[in-house]
């Protein structure tokens, strides 16, 4: 029997849920925090400094009219994520969904690589999302409930061809399994994780001046023809954080224009 009461535009409605971004000073993390506000959402912004990107975030979050906090920490500190959390709850609600998207990336041959290069982004990428998201799920397993996503990429599925960056990709291969692992450890609990792999994607991490000379050459190597823009990273987020995937938990999903397919 079909449920005719269902409201099927409703499950992407996220009025009177607060969430929390990571990474929202720029690029994925930036748009994503603008589009669960777009949603009817609240929403705290983290970034590692209080610069104008996060400035823009908030002024296009308070212009969506919805609530909207800033809060400065690092998120290899366990302290300051735990503070980031509470600052979360007291100033704005009870956490209902989370985004971590902080992240670094860079290349450099793996057999000349400095050890300090290599713990540099291990710290950000992987113990950065951990430690963020131990600070978010405490918080909904006092609430019984909650959404989590962590931005991963393809990059934790394949190997870029043309680019040295071991170090990048097993971070991003550790987040998609740590994402997978945590979906498990708190399924019974009401919290579901999920992680989003993006492709070659217009940010200002794919833009840097060095990297100019190889966009031709990501736009060729996906089957679409383009990189994509970070507007088409919200669609994904809102459905994973939605009612819309109530019973998605443990999902890497790949949106990256069919690249992983060849």
């Amino acid at each position: 029997m079909l449920d005719i009461t269902l409201n099927t535009p409703g499950l992407f409605d996220l009025s009177g849920r607060v969430a929390l971004v990571t990474g929202a000073g720029s690029g994925i993390g930036q748009r994503i925090a603008l589009g669960l506000a777009q949603c009817g959402a609240d929403v705290a912004c983290l970034d590692r400094r209080e610069d104008q990107g996060l400035a823009d975030t908030l002024a296009l979050i308070n212009a969506s009219g919805r609530k909207t906090i800033a809060i400065t920490a690092d998120v290899t500190s366990k302290a300051a994520l735990v503070a980031a959390v509470a600052q979360t709850e007291a100033e704005l609600g009870a956490l209902a969904i989370a985004v971590n998207s902080a992240g670094i990336a860079n290349a450099h041959a793996a057999e000349t690589m400095e050890e300090s290069q290599y713990q540099t982004l291990m710290d950000i990428n992987l113990k950065g999302m951990f430690l963020s998201c131990q600070a978010e799920a405490n918080a909904m397993l006092r609430h019984g409930k909650g959404a989590i996503i962590n931005i991963a990429s393809m990059s934790g599925v394949i190997v870029n061809r043309g680019l040295s960056q071991v170090h990048y990709n097993a971070s991003k291969a550790g987040v998609i399994h740590m994402t997978k692992s945590m979906a498990m450890e708190w399924v019974s609990h009401g919290i579901r994780v999920n992680s989003i792999s993006p492709g070659y994607t217009a940010t200002p991490m794919n833009t840097r001046p060095e990297m100019v000379h190889q966009t031709r050459e990501f736009e060729n190597q996906t089957p679409m023809g383009r990189m994509a823009s970070v507007d088409e990273m919200v669609g994904p987020a809102v459905f994973l954080v939605s009612d819309a995937s109530s019973y998605c938990t443990g999902v890497d999903l790949l949106v990256d224009g069919g690249f992983c397919c060849w």
